[in-house]
């Protein structure tokens, strides 16, 4: 018999009893009064399968006649819903009702320790993280690669084999940092592609962007350390930041990267950080140049502060030209090189890494070791597998192919359809495109064209949200390259209808 089923005819048995003990009646009005009780106290939760009137009938010892009428009943009140190949699913959802229809939060404080300065500033800045969780559509969700071409039948291969062949040791506990055959294939990849030459040990596996800057920022941020941002930058990294408590510098960026001499004008506040994205600038996509980044590199060193490049999607920004990596060029070991394997596989793979300076290696561990211990080593030996097989390389070059079309598309058809916005930048060197109004837009009607969009199935995310102060650009964010071609046209054409309104 299933599990759930034990479980649930425990309760039932348990509450009948009470029931017929207290408030004897006929059986099948005792056993309803029992299972609704159940239902009410959420014992049995919305969407509970029912045991089948069978087997309910044999476990406690009541005729079959009894449970359907007790069933019947319930079905009156649409406590309980019939379906087919299913059986009888509890419909009822506490939330719903009167009596708990305020918000989780809305308890009274006074009766609870305080929440953490800290954990106050975590709930104060959610806001600033793009976030969507609803799975619903892919157009123009930004941070997607084209995940209609994902090799699906590949990975699960890898992933049957993984556990055909798995010990009951490989079960156990694995390091934090990651396992040493993926983090020596990440190593020779970077070596590969970026020419990045680290010690396999200063891999840091972990499940994206996100995480890397979270452990970076509790290792090395106190309450009202300073620390520089381009202006401006991915939300989600100045909300990490933020709700750090540290306190934020924004530098604008000229054509060449961030503004060095603007930095210069900041140097007596002792920054510990500077967070770039030189291959490609989230989200108006300049290119920082060699000259630039030796620049960033002179300053750090005079400064005594630590780099973060965050290489997000450093394969199709350098598709075309290779530029240097920061990491590469650095000779101090003062550089915290990011990268991710979601933007470039799928989102929900969860599986990224950082290459950090060998003095927070020890740091880093512990922190990871106090928090959420380790990567899945199952999908660890799988993208290990993937980079050994060559089958990473394959994907990318197919990626980049799909990509480069798919872009190629979308800004022909923008730019036929509408003459309300324009494209920042329309040379192929990122998954998403940046439009702009021609006619000033403030942000409230940035919020509200963001919404008409969303009733239309299409996501988009704010370019407003990305500045850091007073002094804000609007727009829209799109990405294109996770929608088919055929879709993708006719998309941007309805997108185009709301934009011409």
């Amino acid at each position: 018999m299933n599990t759930n089923y034990l479980f649930t005819i425990q309760r039932i048995k348990q509450s009948y009893e009470n029931e017929e003990k207290h408030h004897p009646s006929n059986k099948y009005i005792v056993l309803y009064r029992a299972i609704k009780k159940c239902i009410i106290s959420i014992e049995l939760p919305h969407q509970w399968t029912l045991p089948s009137t069978r087997v309910l009938a044999n476990e406690i010892s009541l005729s079959r006649t009894t449970i359907v009428k007790s069933y019947e009943l319930l079905l009156l009140e649409k406590l309980i819903e019939s379906k087919q190949g299913s059986g009888y699913i509890v419909n009822f959802e506490a939330s719903t009702t009167k009596e708990n229809s305020a918000p989780l939060n809305a308890l009274d404080g006074s009766l609870y320790p305080d929440i953490s300065s800290k954990g106050k500033s975590f709930l104060l800045n959610i806001s600033l993280i793009n976030r969507v969780t609803d799975g619903k559509g892919v157009a123009f969700r930004p941070g997607l690669p084209p995940l209609d071409i994902f090799p699906i039948n590949r990975w699960k291969n890898l992933l049957n084999t993984y556990w055909r062949h798995t010990k009951s040791s490989g079960l156990s506990y694995a390091r934090s940092t990651g396992i040493e055959p993926l983090k020596r294939s990440i190593a020779n990849y970077l070596n590969i592609s970026r020419n990045i030459k680290c010690d396999h040990q200063q891999i840091i596996v972990v499940s994206g962007s996100l995480q890397s800057l979270y452990l970076i920022a509790n290792v090395l941020i106190d309450k009202g350390d300073n620390v520089i941002l381009e202006n401006p930058a991915f939300p989600n990294v100045h909300s990490i930041f933020k709700s750090m408590q540290a306190n934020l510098l924004p530098i604008r960026l000229d054509k060449e990267g961030i503004d060095i001499e603007k930095m210069n004008e900041l140097s007596h506040l002792n920054p510990k950080l500077v967070h770039v994205t030189p291959s490609n600038h989230y989200p108006l996509g300049i290119k920082m140049s060699l000259k630039r980044r030796k620049e960033l590199l002179a300053w750090a060193s005079k400064n005594k502060t630590l780099i973060i490049e965050n290489d997000y999607e450093n394969e199709i920004a350098n598709n075309q030209q290779q530029v240097p990596s920061i990491f590469s060029l650095d000779t101090e070991d003062r550089t915290i090189y990011v990268g991710t394997f979601n933007r470039l596989l799928h989102p929900s793979i969860r599986l990224g890494y950082m290459v950090v300076p060998k003095y927070l290696i020890g740091a880093v561990e512990a922190l990871q070791e106090h928090s959420h211990r380790f990567v899945a080593p199952s999908i660890q030996v799988v993208m290990n597998q993937f980079i050994e097989r060559n089958y990473l390389y394959q994907h990318l070059k197919n990626i980049t192919e799909a990509a480069e079309e798919r872009h190629g598309l979308f800004v022909k058809h923008f730019q036929e359809n509408t003459d309300t916005m324009y494209l920042e930048n329309t040379s192929f060197s990122s998954l998403h495109v940046l439009a702009k109004p021609y006619a000033p837009m403030d942000s409230n009607q940035e919020s509200e064209l963001i919404e008409k969009l969303a009733k239309k199935g299409i996501t988009t995310h704010a370019l407003g949200k990305c500045f850091i102060g007073n002094e804000k650009q609007q727009g829209l964010i799109l990405g294109y390259s996770s929608v088919r071609p055929t879709t993708l046209i006719k998309t941007v054409k309805k997108m185009t209808q709301i934009l011409q309104k």
